[in-house]
Parts: C-alpha cells; structure tokens; sequence
C-alpha cells in the first residue's frame, strides 16, 4: 500500500473564491477596489502572508501596512468555507482509496485553523493520518520538511506527493518523492516545466493511478 500525501488548494479544493472574497472585504474596508477571481488563484501557493503581500502589491498598498492587513484577513479567513468546493470526485476517491488501504496525508500552506475549518466542513478531517499545515513547522513548502514531516507520520511503503502547482512540485523533487500533477488546479508555469512521474486531470483516475505507480514501484 502507498502513503499518498496531498496538497488542499487547487489539489482537493477550489478555494480561490473564499480567498477572493476574504481579500475584498479587507481592500474594501481599506477603500481599495476589489481582486478578481483570477488574481485570488494567481495568489495562491506560498501560504497566506504572501497572498496578503501579492494583494497589497496588486493595489500599490505599501509594505508597512503587511501586519496590520494580514491581521485582519486572518481573522476573517479563519472560517471562510462558504463558497469552497472540493473537486468534482475528490472526496469519494479519498475514501475508496482509505478503504483500499492507502494512508492519507495532507501537507498545505494554507494555516491550521482555517485548514481544519474547512476539513470539519466538508466532513473529511477524520480521513488523514498526517497533516502538516503552512503554520506547523517554522518552514512551509517548498522547504521539503512539511512534506517529510508529513511522511514521517505514516508509517512505511512507496510514497507519492499529489498537487497541482510548480510550489508542489518542487517540493517533491527536494524531498525526492515523485509528484503527481492535478491538471485542473493553479499552476502557473506549464505542465513540461514541471518535476512530475504522473499527471491526472479528474479524480476517477487516481485509483488506477495509484495502481499503476505501485507496480511500476515493486
């Protein structure tokens, strides 16, 4: 069985309209006109400071306000799950693929507390062995060590990282795990720029996948 370690945004989840709606609310209260829902998923990947730092530079909004704005888009953040949607098959591939026996990790930039809000809410925090959020280790991706924390906590066999952006995939390659690339997520880059063993572009193809890697692995 494999240990298959999965990023949250633009992985498992669409959350770019939570965060854009999040966002606009702090520059609306800042008298600073709204993102657009392609610059909240242009924004996403390096955790939420610089998410904050991107807003503020797509406004011209200066760097010593980065504190004080990124206070106040935590503290609105901290339960934004309304408008997020998990990918089309991915919560029941999660559980086919715990029912076959794999162990799931989840290594996210996104902090614990918004995190764990949103696992709650969609009714999957009780399918991973691991995870390791953008605020569990002094470090985040694509430092290898969230991912190999991650790792750790799950026991042995062939592991695999699965995400959907140049971030995850660097942090594979750094920890010398082979990456499976999301197709549909946010990346930025294109698809030949990227350190991948496998791609998938619907979750109903995971499985064999995953089968597929294992043989392949043995």
């Amino acid at each position: 069985m494999a240990r298959l370690v999965f990023d949250l945004d633009g992985t498992l989840v669409d959350s770019a309209p939570d965060l854009q709606a999040v966002a606009n609310q702090v520059l609306s209260g800042e008298g600073f006109a709204p993102i657009s829902l392609d610059e909240a998923r242009d924004f996403i990947g390096e955790g939420t400071a610089v998410f904050v730092r991107k807003m503020r530079a797509r406004r011209g909004i200066p760097d010593s306000e980065q504190p004080r704005l990124l206070a106040s888009f935590m503290a609105l953040y901290e339960n934004a799950v309304e408008h997020t949607q998990p990918y089309p098959g991915a919560i029941e591939i999660l559980s086919r693929l715990k029912e076959s026996g794999h162990s799931l990790g989840l290594c996210t930039n996104k902090p614990l507390g918004p995190c764990m809000a949103l696992l709650r809410h969609l009714e999957i925090d009780t399918y991973f062995d691991a995870i390791t959020a953008g605020d569990s280790l002094p470090v985040h991706k694509p430092d290898p060590a969230p991912l190999l924390h991650t790792l750790d906590s799950m026991g042995d066999g062939p592991a695999f990282f699965i995400g959907d952006s140049e971030i995850d995939g660097e942090t594979a390659k750094r920890a010398g795990i082979p990456f499976v690339f999301f197709t549909e997520g946010y990346s930025k880059v294109r698809m030949s720029a990227l350190p991948y063993t496998a791609t998938f572009s619907r979750y109903p193809f995971l499985p064999g996948l995953v089968e597929a890697m294992l043989r392949r692995a043995a």
